[in-house]
């Protein structure tokens, strides 16, 4: 169970003369620091009592995962291809590294990125036409990745 406790100046919870608190009827509201100049001071307090989505994600990775190494009938090869993503990943931050160190290749690949940018905000951003018919573009491409 995971809780959250904000402190808020009171002006920020009074709207006009009418407060807020009671649109933040599911929250537990407390007065604090009554003493040394914090009257104007409100904490409130809110619990979670369900699954939160990160550790529900963590762990249907790890599920998932579970389930392809009990399921696998070649350990060996899911070795070699998890030792060999490693390495892939290694090299190729060495290799975006060794390109950076080079003189004139970085402000080559900004200056095309620049042009690429500039094309693309002509292209489809600044028309209303041509916004829709890049959302649709975009709503296809999504349609036709999850198949429907």
């Amino acid at each position: 169970m995971a809780s959250i406790v904000a402190n808020l100046h009171l002006p920020v919870l009074v709207h006009g003369r009418q407060p807020v608190l009671r649109a933040l009827g599911k929250f537990t509201v407390s007065a604090t620091g009554l003493t040394g100049g914090r009257q104007d001071r409100v904490a409130i307090v809110t619990k979670a009592t369900g699954e939160s989505s990160e550790s529900s994600t963590s762990r249907s990775i790890v599920k998932s995962v579970q389930n392809v190494w009990e399921n696998s009938e070649d350990r060996f090869a899911l070795i070699g291809l998890g030792f060999t993503s490693i390495v892939a990943i290694w090299a190729s931050a060495n290799l975006i590294t060794a390109i950076d160190k080079l003189p004139i290749i970085p402000s080559a690949f900004e200056f095309v990125g620049i042009l690429f940018s500039s094309w693309f905000i002509y292209r489809y951003l600044i028309f209303k036409p041509d916004r829709e018919e890049l959302v649709q573009t975009v709503n296809k491409s999504i349609s036709d990745i999850l198949g429907q």
